[in-house]
């Protein structure tokens, strides 16, 4: 199978950073169009009434998820390499299925710890969303794990 379009969920997390350079280097080879995606969630815990959470909490969450989609740009602009960001709020889960549709992408990438469960707000959502069951295309899961 040929990519054209991949699209990279980008947390900015060792697994993220892995699954970025791999991510490029199948784009580099297929010659394939290249999107981060960033997404800005809150904590349930964060929520003050239903449905509300303050706005300087949600700003500031933006601003760091800005700056951590900045950085993977960036590592991308380093190795000449040039990718569109995007950065959405909401659930994860549901934002990537919903950017991969928009798009069209052939391939979306995530990255994962197989040692630690901090990587399973991309495979589960607030409501038990699975990525695998809802992906709109074929999947990429770049593994990181410590090596004992």
């Amino acid at each position: 199978m040929k990519y054209s379009k991949i699209l990279l969920a980008y947390n900015g997390s060792a697994e993220g950073k892995r699954a970025l350079l791999e991510c490029a280097d199948l784009a580099q080879f297929y010659g394939a169009e290249t999107h981060l995606l960033a997404v800005a969630s809150m904590p349930p815990s964060l929520f003050l009434t239903e449905g509300f959470v303050p706005e300087e909490l949600l700003e500031e969450e933006k601003k760091r998820t800005q700056q951590v989609l900045d950085e993977g740009i960036k590592t991308l602009i380093d190795r000449n390499f040039k990718a569109s960001g995007h950065l959405a709020v909401g659930e994860p889960v549901e934002e990537i299925c919903r950017l991969a549709k928009e798009l069209g992408v052939d391939l979306i990438v995530v990255g994962h710890n197989q040692n630690t469960s901090f990587a399973a707000r991309w495979w589960k959502g607030s409501v038990g969303v699975s990525l695998i069951d809802y992906a709109p295309c074929s999947l990429l899961i770049a593994l990181s794990r410590i090596r004992s």
